[in-house]
């Protein structure tokens, strides 16, 4: 199962637990996050397409990390003691793929990690 979505100006292909790297949004790491824009959904036999959107689809992701690339500019001249140097950082969002859903699904529930018992304490007998 694979859908295409469009976030800003550029379509990703994705499948559930893909990570893809989009456009930085200011969301904390491990919230959730939505891109309702499906063109197109495929599941085995069943392709659907958008024209130009696939009606009630969504994708579901969570956000993993914030990294960003650093990118650098240099100009030069021999002789002419003409030298730039410049650089740009260009920030991201990764965001794992959850869930792929179609009109009227619902998204499964968040699993949280099951919480730690406490250690237990031995008592010495004397």
């Amino acid at each position: 199962m694979y859908a295409v979505f469009e976030d800003g100006s550029r379509q990703y292909r994705v499948s559930e637990g893909d990570v893809v790297r989009v456009d930085f949004r200011d969301v904390d790491e491990g919230e959730r996050i939505e891109f309702p824009r499906v063109l197109l959904y495929s599941a085995k036999d069943d392709l659907k397409i958008g024209q130009p959107l696939v009606a009630g689809a969504r994708v579901l992701g969570e956000v993993v990390a914030h990294p960003t690339v650093k990118s650098y500019i240099q100009k030069f001249r021999r002789r002419k003691t003409y030298r730039r140097f410049r650089g740009h950082r260009q920030p991201y969002t990764e965001v794992q793929v959850r869930s792929i859903l179609l009109a009227g699904q619902e998204p499964p529930a968040p699993t949280k990690p099951a919480a730690e018992k406490p250690a237990e304490t031995k008592t010495e007998a004397q």
